[in-house]
């Protein structure tokens, strides 16, 4: 029921948790069984995997980088992941600037597990899923959940049919939440956040997400009485005054309240909002600095859709400004424009946490003390890390994928005495190998020398000359140097004074 409160309507605090519900339950009709069975074989799938509706990618709403950037994107990702803790606590700034052009797809849902801490909270709770998940869980929101699992992106081909992985992924993830945190429960508005993470990663990656997503970016966001989005609301609202004057001045005529029109916004992250491919640009930067870019989104849309005195003439009331902020002009959402005026709007954490203390002071004043007191909200992945600082260990990136290859037989490693005695027996083999003379070897012939003046007298007898002498001459090797010359045989003086005598005859 509402109520005034400074001149505007407020919303009762009970029917909160039902306004995002009540606006998913119409949209969700687009996801019935006679819609969704069957219709998946004539029709393709985008770069993200819809197959129609809404979100689904067109050339007008994405921007394309061409692949030799996106290869130096990745390896320069791969060198962030590897040295994690360096680069978060060193160089944050550049970390920032890389999400800020936004994270390529094959490393995606690793960054985002590492940006959330989801990676270090899951190896510290080694086992907890696995164990949240053998456990029965409570039937009054296993009743809520099943009903919600067929109106989470329903154009979606992970999601498209029932009971398919998609859906069974999801309904594991929202339970385990609902034991993991049995005092919040299940919250609506808490599928969609887990059905982006199970995109881009498995089912315990994206528990752990979504567990981060709850506590430390967007925390008191889900609890029963959703106080922690009307105190945002009021926190937009004031922004709103410095961002866009005459915006805020449009809404606080109309007496509009926040919660109106930002709920879905917020608690879902923008992820039923925007085109997919910005949704995958707000999403990079939002878990690398936090909720101040859920923030500095919605003030950039009001700005756009409010901004200017033609925008307002059509909205001559509350109905017709409702109607606008429903309907977002596409252009406005386009994802080089969106980020472009998202990194312009000049909103820190800090303007986020001062602006948080005065709105809750005067909650306290106007409304008392909050039902639900959420902890401490982190803003940014840097802060989430140095709040609970990771080991190496946490850290160390595990494949998802494990193939089991068949191990070869190991064979038995000889020690090296076995070597050692193996070398030598190898040696004396081959010293003991006797050489054999080349029988076709050249001759040697003696080098040139000057003829003795007297012919020596042999000492040998024609009848001693051996046979190998006889025909083969070339064997006889010239004296050593200093020894005088071997004497000349009778039969070589023979031969050589016939020589001569032929020689005569032919001349």
């Amino acid at each position: 029921m509402a109520k005034i409160e400074n001149g505007r309507k407020s919303v009762d605090t009970r029917s909160i948790r039902t306004i995002s519900s009540s606006h998913m339950d119409d949209e969700s009709s687009l996801g019935s069984d006679s819609e969704i069975n069957g219709f998946t074989s004539d029709r393709q799938t985008d770069r993200y995997g819809f197959i129609g509706g809404a979100q689904q990618h067109t050339g007008s709403s994405a921007q394309d980088v061409p692949p030799e950037v996106l290869r130096q994107r990745e390896v320069k990702w791969l060198d962030m992941l590897s040295h994690w803790d360096k680069w978060m606590i060193k160089r944050f700034n550049k970390v920032r600037l890389r999400c800020q052009k936004g994270i390529p797809p094959a490393l995606r849902g690793r960054a985002w597990l590492y940006l959330s801490g989801g990676k270090v909270k899951k190896e510290q709770n080694q086992g907890k899923f696995q164990e949240l998940e053998s456990q029965p869980g409570d039937p009054k929101w296993l009743d809520v959940i099943e009903k919600d699992l067929h109106r989470q992106f329903p154009f979606h081909e992970m999601f498209v049919s029932r009971g398919g992985h998609g859906q069974q992924d999801l309904f594991r993830v929202l339970k385990a939440y609902t034991l993991y945190r049995p005092e919040e429960g299940y919250c609506q508005a808490q599928a969609p956040i887990a059905a982006v993470l199970l995109m881009h990663m498995p089912a315990e990656d994206a528990f752990w997400g979504l567990v981060q997503i709850c506590e430390k970016y967007l925390p008191g966001y889900y609890s029963p009485g959703l106080e922690a989005i009307q105190l945002d609301g009021e926190i937009l609202f004031a922004l709103l005054r410095r961002v866009s004057p005459l915006a805020f001045r449009h809404l606080e005529k109309h007496k509009i309240d926040p919660v109106l029109y930002m709920t879905e916004w917020f608690m879902c992250a923008f992820s039923r909002t925007l085109p997919w491919a910005s949704v995958l640009r707000v999403w990079d930067m939002f878990l690398c600095d936090g909720v101040k870019i859920i923030f500095r989104v919605g003030l950039v849309l009001l700005k756009c859709m409010l901004g200017t005195r033609e925008k307002l003439k059509a909205c001559q009331g509350q109905y017709e400004t409702m109607e606008l902020l429903r309907a977002i002009e596409p252009r406005y959402m386009q994802e080089g424009f969106l980020v472009r005026e998202i990194l312009e709007v000049p909103v820190t954490a800090r303007d986020v946490e001062r602006e948080n203390h005065t709105q809750l002071k005067r909650w306290k004043k106007n409304r008392g003390e909050l039902n639900f007191k959420s902890p401490p909200r982190m803003h940014g992945a840097q802060l989430i890390m140095l709040a609970e600082p990771p080991t190496r260990q946490d850290l160390q990136q595990n494949p998802t994928i494990v193939l089991e290859v068949p191990q070869p037989t190991p064979q038995l490693k000889k020690s090296k005495e076995e070597k050692k005695s193996k070398k030598r027996s190898s040696m004396k083999k081959a010293q003991t190998i006797e050489e054999i003379p080349n029988p076709y070897s050249l001759p040697i012939y003696p080098p040139p020398s000057d003829p003795p003046a007297t012919p020596p007298v042999s000492s040998k007898t024609p009848e001693t000359v051996t046979q190998t002498e006889m025909y083969s001459p070339h064997l006889q090797q010239a004296p050593p140097t200093g020894h005088p010359p071997a004497k000349e045989s009778p039969l070589k003086r023979s031969t050589q004074s016939l020589n001569s005598t032929e020689q005569d005859t032919y001349l």
